[in-house]
């Protein structure tokens, strides 16, 4: 994919816009853990692998500042259970 993943902080979420549409990733911030609420990806712009990096996009700024991750959407558990190297993040 080319179009880059934005985090939008005081939002709490992480998006990006392809083609015209834009996907997002919502979290809330639980102490020290990033809780990943919804991922959301227009049918016009799916099976590109973008829910994917929204979900990437988050465990790798969870990493970089020390926070646990809890996936709490099913298609973020789904995720974590296909990319173990993330497991030590997990909640």
């Amino acid at each position: 994919m080319t179009a880059s993943v934005q985090h939008e902080s005081q939002q709490q979420r992480f998006t990006v816009v392809v083609d015209g549409v834009q996907a997002l990733l919502e979290y809330q911030m639980r102490d020290d853990q990033l809780v990943i609420t919804h991922t959301g990806v227009p049918e016009a712009i799916g099976g590109r692998g973008i829910a994917g990096d929204l979900v990437k996009a988050a465990f790798e700024y969870a990493r970089s500042n020390g926070y646990k991750v809890r996936p709490a959407c099913s298609y973020a558990a789904a995720w974590a259970e296909r990319h173990p190297e993330y497991s030590q993040l997990l909640a």
